[in-house]
């Protein structure tokens, strides 16, 4: 049983990332939120670079889709992480090297955190 549940969210996984690898393909700056609305300092160097847009895109697809996958009280701890970490992220402000290690270690947590479920077995 849990290697068919692993399977489950392994392809989930894998099928959420492709969409993120078409959006990447897509226009320059496909940033997980509208561009044409950012108005904060980090929205605006997260839209105006190529790179931090597809890491802003992984980091999105990453975290919906494991909040897809978590009970409801886990879910609502990732929400409050999620929010930290926007904070954090809105101090960077135009700094892309901050920026750029932000969405490195977000898209590590979230790796580290898919890992850990994908390990527990079933559910």
């Amino acid at each position: 049983m849990t290697s068919n549940r692993n399977r489950s969210i392994k392809r989930r996984l894998q099928s959420a990332l492709f969409m993120l690898a078409a959006l990447a393909a897509g226009p320059a700056c496909a940033a997980s939120f509208d561009c044409n609305r950012a108005r904060l300092p980090d929205e605006k160097t997260i839209c105006a670079s190529r790179q931090l847009s597809e890491l802003d895109v992984e980091m999105s697809v990453r975290y919906q889709m494991l909040t897809g996958l978590v009970a409801m009280g886990t879910r609502g701890n990732m929400q409050d992480e999620q929010q930290a970490w926007l904070k954090s992220r809105q101090a960077c402000g135009r700094d892309y090297a901050c920026l750029l290690a932000a969405y490195r270690r977000r898209i590590g947590t979230l790796k580290d955190e898919y890992a850990r479920l994908a390990s527990r077995g079933p559910f």
